[in-house]
């Protein structure tokens, strides 16, 4: 189970998949183990106390070793937050922002919300994001804005994974 950042509203039902690895950046990680930083622990638990598996995240990684889920670096909303790029079989590339940018409104502007921990870091994931969602012609999806909800495919179609030519395509 991958966790794009600390915040409470991407982590309230992680405790419902002790069984799951968790994957995390190192900074959240950090933010999460400290009850001083993250009074409510409950959501996080199993992980806390060690009895469920954690890979604490300091670079980008290919889940699965074959390229169709990759969680990228892209600190700046918290320390360690992470965006996730799937590749679909009938969509192509599609990059979910996480909480990189909450709105298009912030994404095409490079509006950086005051409660961002670090605004330059913020600035230099999105030129990053930007620049991948380019060079893959990929579908961007954010994920706090309701106009690009809608453009995601329902399940099952949304777990059909990529094939052909790896060339992305639009939604």
């Amino acid at each position: 189970m991958g966790l794009s950042h600390s915040h409470g509203d991407h982590i309230g039902q992680a405790s419902l998949f002790p069984q799951a690895t968790l994957l995390v950046g190192k900074g959240d990680w950090d933010v999460l183990a400290d009850a001083k930083l993250t009074p409510n622990q409950a959501p996080i638990a199993p992980w806390l106390t060690g009895g469920s598996k954690l890979e604490s995240l300091t670079g980008k990684i290919d889940v699965f070793g074959d390229g169709s889920v990759i969680i990228l670096n892209m600190p700046g909303h918290t320390p360690g937050h992470r965006s996730l790029l799937v590749r679909l079989t009938e969509t192509g590339n599609v990059l979910l922002t996480g909480d990189l940018a909450h709105f298009h409104e912030n994404y095409d502007s490079n509006g950086v919300p005051s409660f961002n921990t670090d605004r330059a870091a913020t600035l230099a994931s999105l030129d990053r994001f930007r620049q991948t969602a380019k060079n893959l012609m990929a579908t961007i999806i954010i994920q706090h804005d309701q106009r690009d909800i809608a453009k995601l495919p329902a399940f099952p179609q949304a777990a059909k994974q990529r094939g052909g030519d790896g060339r992305g395509a639009r939604l």
